[in-house]
């Protein structure tokens, strides 16, 4: 969590800047080196912080005076060459911390590297935090990396508005540590934790693997066109099902399914998944990621056993990085060469420059904030991508030879750049298909993906209206789907676009769906039903 911090007030005041001692210590953290009148040296003492004394022994104590107010103590630590890593030990004990109208309303260690132009860079480490109550001293101790570009270490140490209580602070101790400290550290506790997940049970398979004179023939590139080995055209036609990227669990997947192909003749169903998931690393997960894997593979026994197709959609945005290369290289690995199953590299790229797309580089943000040096706009560097040709190099190493989707820029839309020297290359595989996500708000078909159409296949793989317009679309463009809808469809129909409805789900807007019980919406669930059942459309009017 990030905090924008307001200035100090007098009643919540910040230590005076300390020189770091060479070892990378905060300078008297066991606040026993007191002043000519008393107090800690180097550290506030107000109503609010008090340096409090047990015996020989003395220590700091924040105390929130009036409910919801904060309580801050800063100290930074300058990042030196050569550091790669720190250790923060420190003791702690708590009375009463009630949090207050935030779950991050509590006592804590906030702690933020900062860049020579003060912007914070990532990633910060974990802040500790405390409430409730613990009346006897604990031992705490936490280690985490220097991120690249970092000359500081900003600390605050807070009740940071929470209804009430106080927070005691012991032997405070920053010292830099070797990276390779950590590394050890991290390798133990990755493999502790995969034998406690290799001795849970596994998950049971809900689909059984189908029969090999059921599933589909494999897919490739030609001109711009699918086809199978023995060269038939392949018209992918289906529905786009949400919900694996929000919950580890998904909704109504397979079920979705049953009647997406069973009952809305749908012949491809594009599934949108989440790498952190996947990795097991989501919300609740404690099964390092196997019952939502199963579900994958459940999801694809269930399109393939019915001769359909399955697109599993690494539903990310803005560019390519290594978690999700990552996330490829186990897919991929997994789904090698498997007849109904394509690779959907990532969903809506969108604010980087076409050569990043393709070949990947540094992704950079315009410098925000009230410095001198934000007037001259200068960028950031917030990743390094590693685009998307990176990401296909990954799937093809695996020695699969699926066909593959790369969606283009302007969150999924603009395929221009293909045409302009980034089409991605593919020399071992069954080639890449370009994907455009093509809503009401969107112009320019003919440029935007129309005119790629000619030379490779397209596969709209979001595409839907509602009536109601969201907040984030001008009014003047917003379009009523009785008009955009005929007119899509027409320019899916007549280029023979391959295409999966957005969204079968009754609250993922442009919604298909109304309810549970797969009744289709009358301005967008009726017309893809009838377009998937065979029904011509007519395109009057082009966008």
């Amino acid at each position: 969590m990030r905090f924008l911090l307001p200035l100090l007030s007098a009643a919540v005041l910040a230590a005076p800047a300390r020189a770091v001692e060479p070892a990378g210590l905060l300078a008297n953290g066991d606040f026993e080196t007191l002043t000519e009148r008393g107090n800690a040296a180097g550290w506030p003492v107000t109503a609010d912080i008090t340096l409090e004394k047990e015996g020989t022994n003395h220590f700091m104590r924040l105390k929130c005076l009036r409910p919801f107010s904060k309580v801050m103590v800063h100290r930074e630590v300058a990042v030196e060459p050569g550091m790669e890593a720190f250790a923060l030990n420190y003791k702690v004990r708590h009375q009463d911390i009630k949090r207050g109208k935030e779950n991050w309303h509590d006592g804590r260690i906030m702690m933020n590297f900062k860049s020579a132009a003060l912007q914070q860079v990532d990633p910060s480490p974990k802040h500790p935090s405390f409430s409730g109550t613990q009346k006897d001293w604990q031992e705490r101790s936490q280690q985490f990396r220097v991120p690249p570009g970092a000359k500081k270490l900003e600390m605050i140490f807070t009740l940071f508005e929470p209804e009430s209580g106080s927070l005691d602070l012991d032997d405070i101790k920053l010292v830099k540590i070797p990276l390779a400290e950590i590394e050890k550290a991290e390798a133990d506790a990755k493999k502790k934790e995969q034998e406690r997940i290799a001795a849970l049970p596994k998950p049971k398979a809900q689909v059984p693997v189908p029969a090999a004179d059921k599933l589909p023939k494999p897919l490739k590139v030609a001109g711009n066109r699918l086809v199978t080995p023995d060269g038939k055209e392949v018209w992918l036609q289906g529905l786009a099902i949400p919900s694996m990227e929000w919950s580890a669990g998904g909704e109504n997947i397979l079920k979705s399914i049953e009647v997406g192909i069973g009952q809305w003749k749908a012949n491809c169903i594009r599934l949108c998944l989440g790498e952190k998931f996947w990795a097991g690393s989501g919300p609740y997960q404690k099964d390092g990621g196997m019952a939502y894997r199963q579900l994958v593979e459940d999801a694809v026994n269930a399109v393939a056993g019915k001769g359909a197709y399955i697109v599993l959609d690494l539903h990310a945005y803005r560019a390519p990085q290594q978690i999700h290369a990552e996330f490829w290289k186990d897919v991929a690995t997994r789904y090698k060469d498997h007849p109904a199953v394509i690779f959907e590299l990532m969903n809506e790229p969108h604010d980087i420059p076409w050569e990043v797309w393709q070949k990947g580089g540094p992704v950079t943000d315009k410098k925000k904030g009230g410095d001198a040096l934000a007037e001259n706009q200068q960028e950031l560097v917030s990743f390094q991508s590693i685009g998307m040709q990176g990401l296909v190099d990954v799937i093809r190493a695996t020695g699969a030879k699926n066909l593959i989707i790369a969606g283009g820029l302007d969150w999924g839309y603009d395929l221009s750049g293909v045409l302009a020297g980034h089409a991605l290359e593919d020399k071992v595989g069954n080639g890449i298909m370009y994907s455009s996500h093509v809503y009401p708000w969107k112009s320019d078909w003919q440029g935007k993906f129309l005119a790629i159409a000619e030379k490779y296949p397209i596969f709209v793989g979001e595409v839907g209206a509602d009536t109601q317009r969201m907040e984030f679309i001008p009014p003047e463009r917003h379009e009523d789907p009785a008009t955009w809808v005929p007119d899509m469809l027409g320019v899916i129909q007549k280029h023979r676009l391959n295409w999966t409805a957005w969204s079968f789900h009754p609250k993922a807007t442009p919604r298909v769906l109304l309810d549970w019980d797969y009744t289709p919406t009358p301005f967008w669930g009726v017309p893809v039903k009838q377009a998937l059942a065979g029904e011509k459309f007519e395109t009057k009017r082009l966008r």
